[in-house]
């Protein structure tokens, strides 16, 4: 398994290598990164056919955030630079037991629950009503708010399945505020006090234990080789 940490201070830039790890599936080699992705909010491809889409981009911009446009998931999700995204390029149909799309899924929530309850975290599965990001395959602070959430890309030879994960309290505050504004920009529904935090549920304050954390659940998982062979890309922090 390829292991990429690191990141470019370039939003276009950094997801060219997480397609790389994308790539790299479709010739057989499965790959991880676990990382903070520069700030910005992440459209999907849902919000590009909504007609506030232009003046969600506008908002976001002024708060700060490099409005992008992603493969993966449905509605726009905020990075304010402490929260982690996560992405598992899997190989399809070289006999690996890759599984089915709710496989993925289950293994991969799985794997997200057991790495934050590894560091303290009380955290389930499911989410609240009117979230971020909403979606059947997300994990929530026990009782409170959405910690992460997790969307596939699926092509005829590999598979990404990736999410996001809030790792602090600062960080659930301005993702709680920039997104109120960007979905009243969309017309989507949404409740601040539905964003929760690993820091919220007693687990770390801090985004680096929990990506070590969640990097080793993902290569100890059935879907590695391994052998995670760690790579890096530069970072600006």
């Amino acid at each position: 398994m390829r292991v990429l940490r690191g990141r470019d201070s370039r939003p276009s830039a950094d997801r060219g290598h997480t397609a790389a790890l994308l790539a790299g599936a479709s010739d057989g080699t499965p790959g991880l990164r676990v990382w903070t992705p520069p700030r910005q909010v992440a459209f999907g491809r849902r919000d590009a056919r909504e007609p506030g889409f232009e003046r969600a981009k506008r908002i976001a911009a002024e708060r700060g955030f490099e409005p992008i446009e992603r493969d993966v998931g449905g509605r726009a999700v905020a990075y304010p630079g402490d929260t982690l995204a996560f992405a598992h390029a899997i190989p399809l149909g070289d006999g690996s037991g890759s599984g089915s799309i709710a496989a993925r899924y289950e293994r991969a929530t799985g794997a997200v629950v057991d790495a934050l309850r590894s560091l303290g975290a009380d955290v389930t599965r499911g989410e609240p009503e009117e979230s971020f990001c909403p979606g059947d395959h997300s994990v929530r602070v026990a009782g409170g708010g959405k910690v992460a959430g997790i969307a596939q890309r699926v092509r005829g030879d590999a598979a990404l399945v990736a999410g996001c994960l809030v790792v602090t309290r600062a960080d659930a505050r301005d993702i709680a505020d920039g997104t109120a504004a960007v979905y009243g920009a969309l017309g989507v529904p949404f409740d601040p006090e539905a964003v929760g935090s690993v820091a919220e549920a007693d687990g770390p304050n801090r985004p680096k234990p929990v990506a070590l954390a969640l990097e080793k659940a993902f290569i100890d998982g059935p879907w590695s080789d391994g052998e995670p062979r760690i790579d890096r890309v530069d970072r600006d922090d």
